[in-house]
């Protein structure tokens, strides 16, 4: 690999950016990507599945073979809330390879004591969420139920093209929720976005 291109590799890994290193099997040549330049790339279509599916892949194209490596961000959960279920949260996630991150301004329950080997951000989410990033590779979590730490935070996710999007609480505390985001501005095709009531249905009436 040019030393070039590493370089933009190892750039677009630090800014969370997909990208790709296709090389043509027949002699090595290389040439380095960005999603920026795929529409322009002759593999325009074999690129797309590759990002799309986040995994390498032996391609052909006119009688010549092509080896598309994906490079992309590792999978990262953002949980607004450092509460008992982000505790539990974060333990599962170690376990499963996922980066996680607790955002929570409340000094008293975002310490490291509470959260050991995880990183944890104490301040509130309209400061810390637009210094992380929220990206496509991004699940962001809410599980405050506070309105005034909840409520911020999901407007900036829903904002931005995290792929899962979640947040605590009964219906009628969802329903509640809705009625205040609809007032800050967001539409409803914005709201569909939002998993609630989150966690796994056990058909649960109380």
């Amino acid at each position: 690999m040019k030393a070039d291109y590493l370089a933009r590799l190892n750039q677009s890994r630090a800014e969370r950016q997909p990208c790709a290193l296709v090389t043509r099997l027949k002699d090595g040549t290389q040439r380095f990507l960005t999603l920026a330049d795929m529409d322009h790339d002759p593999l325009h279509a074999e690129l797309a599945q590759a990002f799309r599916l986040n995994k390498s892949a032996v391609v052909e194209r006119e009688g010549e073979k092509y080896f598309i490596t994906i490079q992309a961000p590792p999978l990262r959960i953002i949980v607004l809330g450092a509460v008992h279920v982000s505790q539990s949260m974060a333990v599962m996630a170690r376990l499963l390879g996922h980066d996680l991150i607790v955002v929570d301004p409340r000094t008293a329950f975002a310490s490291q004591d509470r959260f050991p080997d995880t990183q944890v951000i104490a301040e509130w989410p309209d400061l810390a969420l637009p210094r992380l990033g929220l990206d496509a590779h991004t699940a962001f979590v809410a599980l405050t139920h506070d309105p005034k730490i909840d409520d911020p935070g999901l407007e900036l996710a829903l904002k931005s093209p995290c792929f899962y999007i979640g947040a605590l609480g009964s219906r009628k505390t969802h329903a509640r929720r809705i009625e205040r985001l609809q007032k800050a501005g967001l539409t409803e095709a914005d709201l569909a976005r939002i998993h609630a009531p989150i966690g796994l249905n056990i058909g649960g009436v109380s």
